[in-house]
């Protein structure tokens, strides 16, 4: 994916739509990853926006564009500003080099796209 012009609302909704037939076929494997999504974010030393900012950085490392829209979609609601997620782009480019700045032009977009209010 990895353009600014991609929708990351559509592409979450329809990952999501997806990941509804797993629920149902294997519902233990789904409830488990549940499990620790919500374990590994919840607030500790370190606060769920913070988590998020890592899981954002290492879905630009993974160059997982579901991933880039899910953790996105989650910051913005968190409160995520764009200064907090351009300086995570900045070390995820540091450590990741060019494959990771292409990346971080799809992070913008999915910003952009998910602190706009949804089309009616």
């Amino acid at each position: 994916m990895s353009n600014p012009s991609d929708n990351f609302r559509d592409l979450t909704q329809s990952v999501s739509a997806g990941l509804a037939t797993l629920r149902s076929s294997t519902p233990e494997v789904m409830k488990s990853f549940g499990d620790l999504g919500r374990a590994a974010t919840a607030t500790g030393v370190l606060d769920k926006k913070t988590k998020e900012l890592i899981a954002l950085a290492l879905s630009v490392a993974a160059r997982c564009d579901p991933c880039i829209g899910f953790h996105m979609q989650t910051l913005v609601k968190l409160g995520g500003t764009r200064q907090e997620i351009d300086e995570t782009l900045g070390v995820t480019t540091y450590m990741g080099g060019g494959p990771s700045l292409m990346y971080a032009a799809s992070v913008i977009a999915a910003f952009d796209e998910f602190s706009r209010a949804p089309s009616a």
